[in-house]
């Protein structure tokens, strides 16, 4: 039952941060080589946030932002974290959703910030209503989204330079890994597999157009609902298109494996099976679009040296 609901609450997320929202924001504070300055102001999404004082008591409804809270140095500044927000380790994970966000249990923590990844139930507005500052973070379409995210949670907690420092360590290292890509991969089609009910992503979503940096093809992109963004192909659609690698988004929340993805049935005799390039990945580092994009990258790039190798 758990693995059922797991998946159905990823999919859904998936799903509900792309229905046309996209992330805007800019800010009104010190420059970032200065020490941090408050009070700070800053547009998200077509409203203004004011934030009077750095914030010391934040609740994060959104792994993501979670992620890159810790990341920036502002963990000691959060006070509880969704319950879907089970990286790092050390994140005060609680009962409270983003999903289904409960108002009066936020209140009763008194925070100073609120995070989320999408405006559900009316919390946003709810949330304002209560005086408390809230900062939406829709799922990021592009990379340069998610650097457009960390630098607003740098300005908004007071760690505008940790912020800095990190986005800049993100691009090296994604640059660095996208080096090793040889030429011969260009085009080489793959196949990213959300849950084993066989939901994907285009190449219109994040997670496509991460795969897109190493040059791959993704077969979903010609399915019959690909306009969605997040298609549900057949077994069939899949063999026909054999795709050169295959990567498993899914493997702790449904136990996929490159054992498994064999036993199916017509998937025997894909060739990703045959090259033993199935990739097994983290389905929370394939799924977030915060700072361990770095490792998804160095996953999918692991994935093509070993088709390029053979």
């Amino acid at each position: 039952m758990f693995k059922k609901i797991h998946v159905v609450v990823a999919v859904s997320a998936l799903l509900l941060t792309a229905c046309g929202q996209s992330n805007t924001s800019s800010v009104e504070s010190a420059a970032p080589t200065v020490a941090a300055s408050f009070p700070v102001t800053i547009e998200n999404n077509g409203t203004s946030v004011v934030i009077p004082e750095q914030p010391d008591a934040i609740i994060s409804l959104s792994p993501t932002a979670t992620e890159i809270l810790f990341a920036i140095d502002a963990g000691d500044q959060v006070i509880a974290v969704d319950d879907q927000s089970n990286y790092p380790a050390e994140a005060p994970i609680s009962d409270l959703s983003g999903f289904t966000p409960n108002l009066e249990s936020i209140v009763a923590l008194s925070p100073d910030l609120v995070v989320v990844s999408f405006d559900v139930d009316g919390i946003v507005a709810a949330l304002t209503a209560a005086e408390i500052p809230v900062l939406v973070q829709y799922a990021a379409a592009t990379l340069d989204d998610t650097y457009l995210q960390i630098a607003e949670l740098g300005t908004a907690t007071g760690q505008s330079a940790k912020a800095e420092e990190l986005t800049s360590q993100m691009k090296s290292d994604i640059d660095a890994a996208i080096a090793q890509v040889p030429a011969e991969a260009a085009g080489l089609t793959y196949f990213h597999e959300l849950d084993n009910t066989l939901y994907t992503v285009t190449s219109a979503t994040f997670i496509g157009s991460v795969y897109a940096l190493a040059g791959l093809t993704n077969i979903a992109d010609t399915a019959a609902d690909a306009a969605s963004g997040y298609p549900q192909l057949s077994p069939e659609f899949i063999v026909d298109a054999d795709p050169a690698i295959v990567f498993l988004a899914d493997t702790k929340c449904c136990g996929q494996t490159a054992e498994t993805l064999a036993q199916r049935p017509g998937f025997e005799g894909l060739s990703a099976i045959a090259n033993n390039s199935v990739v097994e990945l983290d389905d929370d580092v394939a799924s977030r679009w915060g700072p361990r994009t770095v490792d998804f990258v160095k996953a999918i790039v692991d994935g093509v040296l070993t088709v390029t190798a053979k």
